[in-house]
């Protein structure tokens, strides 16, 4: 598959993705929150990565934005899960772009 074969917003999409991942407090964000059924409250992300609740808030943001989160407001705290939609769509992506054969898969933000 071409480069010109994808859609300006799906590349446009992924490019945001993989910004979004490139960070080593992200990455480290996302696989506590893979190992969660729950979402966490953000003081628990806290403790756990050992960094500021600034810093941590701003990660979040970071790949809430970036679609990889969900949060929801929990009383005066906000609880964070991996959006379930990018278990199948970011693999998905990465395929695509390291040339792998398609698979049948939603472009991003298609329902």
């Amino acid at each position: 598959m071409s480069e010109t074969s994808l859609a300006p917003e799906t590349v446009e999409e992924y490019a945001r993705w993989f910004r979004a991942l490139a960070d080593p407090t992200r990455i480290r964000i996302m696989r506590f929150l893979s190992g969660r059924t729950d979402p966490v409250p953000v003081g628990e992300i806290v403790v756990h990565l050992g960094l500021n609740q600034s810093t941590v808030s701003h990660h979040l943001k970071i790949l809430h934005t970036a679609r990889f989160l969900t949060r929801r407001r929990a009383g005066a705290s906000m609880r964070y899960a991996v959006n379930p939609r990018c278990v199948t769509e970011f693999p998905s992506a990465a395929d695509i772009l390291l040339g792998a054969p398609i698979r049948s898969c939603p472009e991003p933000g298609s329902s």
